[in-house]
Order: C-alpha cells, then sequence, then structure tokens
C-alpha cells in the first residue's frame, strides 16, 4: 500500500462540508485538519507547516464579496510567503477567481465539487509546494555555500609590512568599482585578495563568480563567459548565461589572464569596453554590472613589448594594480600561516598535534617555498597526516634544499672543518629528502646530535 504523504488545512464556516471533506481527503493525504473559525488560522499556522490551505472566501451568511477570503488569504501570505493557498466558494465569479489568483492563491474550486477534480486541484497544488521548498532549499544551500566560500577566504594572514601595505590597498580600493589586477607567483594567494576586495566592498551581497581562463579552450572561451543560446553549436542544449551575466551586480574575477591569446584577448577587450555581451547564436546585447578583478603569475608588461598581450586592454584592467610577494619575501609570516593550517588539520584528521619543533621551524625558515603558501599548506596537511607524536619534527616534512654550486661535489681542496661538516650534513639530507633518521644513521650520528648541528649551521 503506497504511504499517504501530505498535510491539508480546510477553513470553512460549514460544518457539514468540513466533516464531508475530511472523511474524503483523509483517505489520500497523511494528515487533514479542519477549522471553523479563520481566526484560528496563525495560530495553526504557527504549530503545522501545511502543503495546502483550503480556504472558504465568505464567512458571513449572505455576503458572496469574497472579501473575507481576500482578508485571510493575506494573512496566510504574510506568515508564510511560500504557502499555498485554494480558495472555494458556492459563487462562480470569474473576475473573483482572477483577483484571488493575482491576491497570491494557488487556485480555485467551487462548492459543491467533485471529489476526483478537487483532489486533482490538491496534488497539483502539493507539487507547486515541493517545488516551492525546493527552490526555498537551493537558495539556502546558495547562500550557505557562498557563506563558506566567504569564510574559508575570510582570513588574510600575514603581519609583514608588505601584507600590511596590501591591507591597506584592500581598504581603499574595495569601496571603488575601479578595476584591480592582482600579480603574483603561484600559489601566492591572489583570489584570496580578490573575495576579500569584494567582501569588504558595496556588491558583497552579490555574486563573486570566479573564472580560471588558463583552464579554457579557445572554443569555449565565449561560451564560457559570454553563454549560448539552444543549438547554437552541437552540444548546446539548452540558453545558458555565461559568467558575466552571473556576476552581473556583483564581481567577476578572470584568473590567469595572461594565458589568453590575442584574438580572446580583442574579444573580451570588445565587452569591457561596451559593457554588453551577446550570446553565441544570438544577436541580442544584454548590458553587464559588474566590478573586474583579474590575475596573472605571467609579465604582462614584458609581454606587452613582445606583443604577446594588448596594451590597451592592460591599461583597461589595471587601474589599480597589487603585487603580492612570494613567502619567501615574507618569512616573517611564516610562523603565522603554518601554526594557522597546524590548527586547522589537526582539528580536520582529529590528531593531537599541537606544535612545531623549533628544528623544524628552522627548516621551514630556510626552505625557498616555490609554491608558496600553497606548497606550505599542503606540506603541513601532510605532516600532520604522517607523523606520530603531538610535536611536528623536520623529518616529518619532504624539505629538499635548493643546489647550489658547493653542493654540486663535496669540495675537499678547503680545510675548514665547520664548512665541511656543513656541507656533508646538507649533502646528505639531500640525499634521504631531508630525512633525519636515515642522514644521522648515515652520519654515525643520533637523532638530537644531528639537530645540534643543523642549528649550529643554520641548516
Amino acid at each position: 500500500m503506497e504511504q499517504k504523504h501530505g498535510k491539508i488545512l480546510i477553513v470553512d464556516d460549514n460544518e457539514d462540508l468540513l466533516k464531508a471533506a475530511k472523511m474524503f481527503l483523509k483517505r489520500h493525504f497523511a494528515q487533514v485538519d479542519i477549522e471553523k473559525n479563520p481566526e484560528a488560522i496563525p495560530s495553526l499556522m504557527n504549530n503545522e507547516d501545511y502543503d495546502v490551505i483550503l480556504l472558504d472566501m465568505n464567512f458571513t451568511k449572505d455576503v458572496s464579496s469574497g472579501s473575507e477570503g481576500y482578508y485571510w488569504l493575506e494573512k496566510i501570505l504574510q506568515i508564510d510567503p511560500s504557502a499555498v493557498v485554494v480558495l472555494i466558494t458556492a459563487y462562480g465569479d470569474v473576475q473573483m477567481a482572477v483577483k484571488a489568483i493575482k491576491a497570491g492563491a494557488t487556485d480555485f474550486v467551487l462548492k459543491p465539487w467533485e471529489n476526483e477534480k478537487l483532489l486533482a486541484t490538491l496534488y497539483s497544488s502539493m507539487k507547486l509546494r515541493e517545488s516551492r521548498d525546493e527552490i526555498e532549499n537551493l537558495r539556502i544551500k546558495n547562500q550557505e555555500i557562498n557563506y563558506e566560500l566567504n569564510q574559508r577566504f575570510s582570513e588574510i594572514i600575514g603581519q609583514s609590512s608588505s601584507m600590511q601595505r596590501i591591507f591597506q590597498t584592500i581598504d581603499r580600493v574595495a569601496r571603488t568599482d575601479a578595476n584591480v589586477l592582482i600579480l603574483g607567483e603561484n600559489g601566492t594567494g591572489k583570489e584570496l585578495i580578490a573575495r576579500a576586495i569584494h567582501r569588504n566592498s558595496s556588491r558583497k551581497h552579490e555574486n563573486f563568480v570566479s573564472v580560471d581562463l588558463g583552464s579554457i579552450t579557445e572554443t569555449l572561451f565565449e561560451s564560457e563567459l559570454f553563454g549560448h543560446k539552444k543549438g547554437a553549436f552541437t552540444d548546446a542544449k539548452e540558453d545558458r548565461a555565461g559568467r558575466f551575466e552571473l556576476a552581473n551586480g556583483g564581481t567577476l574575477f578572470l584568473d590567469e589572464i595572461g594565458n589568453l591569446s590575442m584574438p580572446l584577448q580583442a574579444k573580451l577587450l570588445t565587452v569591457l569596453q561596451n559593457r554588453k555581451v551577446s550570446r553565441v547564436g544570438s544577436n541580442k546585447e544584454t548590458p553587464i554590472d559588474i566590478r573586474l578583478i583579474c590575475a596573472t603569475n605571467m609579465p604582462l608588461y614584458e609581454m606587452v613589448k613582445e606583443n604577446r598581450f594588448r596594451q590597451d586592454l592592460l591599461y583597461r584592467i589595471n587601474t589599480i594594480e597589487i603585487e603580492i610577494p612570494p613567502l619567501r619575501e615574507r618569512l616573517e609570516d611564516i610562523p603565522l600561516l603554518a601554526n594557522h593550517f597546524l590548527k586547522h588539520y589537526s582539528e580536520k584528521y582529529n590528531k593531537q598535534v599541537n606544535k612545531i619543533s623549533d628544528a623544524a621551524a628552522v627548516r621551514m625558515h630556510k626552505h625557498p617555498w616555490p609554491g608558496n603558501i600553497r606548497e606550505l599548506q599542503h606540506a603541513i596537511e601532510r605532516a600532520i597526516i604522517l607523523c606520530n607524536s603531538s610535536v611536528l619534527q623536520p623529518e616529518d616534512f619532504n624539505f629538499t634544499a635548493p643546489v647550489t654550486k658547493e653542493d654540486a661535489q663535496l669540495n675537499l681542496d678547503q680545510y675548514n672543518l665547520d664548512e665541511v661538516e656543513k656541507l656533508l650534513i646538507r649533502k646528505v639530507l639531500k640525499k634521504y629528502n631531508g630525512n633525519i633518521t636515515q642522514a644521522a644513521a648515515e652520519l654515525g650520528l643520533t637523532r638530537s646530535s644531528l639537530y645540534r648541528r643543523l642549528e649550529k649551521h643554520g641548516l
């Protein structure tokens, strides 16, 4: 037997009608509540979440204006704007029906009703309620996703003077609609800066749309950014808005803009100049209102000289320029970042790791971090996953020191014992990818002895 579902409320001053309706409908729905007095509607709605409310239009004898029905319809929609209300009346006035629908009713049935027709009306109304609930759940979910995304980038960690200058620039720039170009190596946090600008702008309640231009092929560029009409090309099975339209009213972040070919740069420049987009397969132009933020790790100014990047496009996108220094140039920020990631991944993997040893901190300070903050983040995550103690040691990391000329081979033409020891330790550490236990065994030292030598030589 199919399980019944759905909650129905019927409000009518005719007691016989209420009883007959309940007797019929309870065979088809999980719950059917009846009520003579419309004054009880607010209380009933506060206690139950009804899928459909059947509401009489007239509660006063010999009155056929429907004014009471309109009044209570308005009250119901004030309590729950997504409520599905079907009005019932003994008077088949078409104008009254039209007015009821315009006032927010879902449907309109006449007394005396045919049971099957009433049932069909209630089922279709229930589907409408389910659709409204799905849309609302999606809206809430989208809000939560955006909140999580913003929370994920809510803290830009840094106390170095270079980062303090960037913070000051964000404060000044965010309140304007000026186009911003963010320069920096991979892993320095360019999108993080872009989100911070958006979050502190007047557009913060609108969409932040991020596009990785490096991952979009030439053939899909226009479709992805400007949208397309159904049938515009083989796989265009439906109309689709592009990223510009999705970002309308908010912020559009174009990452890796240096990867665009010259023809695509021309198309992008046209849209930025005209502030209008046309979907692929359509001649209709849609006005766009966006705040543009671009980012790249490529040398745009050199590319302009080499005719690989349009100078007019560069002028268009860099009203304000923010350059993020690599991690190796903001060493004082490493402990802050490392401890932030330590706390995050210790909680994520439920590990009692609460400290980074002094020796590991020294190694982190010496490491060049070619992958910048992203590399540091992954290094901490990996170390926490693999470590067996509450304190991270150098061997928990996969440090590889940069190759220097003197490291290419151990030069024994020099006889300074400290220098020879330093070179020897560095060479063995390289051999074992920074594993302290294996390096100490190779050198015939205990781990603690090797740690002391590492600190002594600043390795």
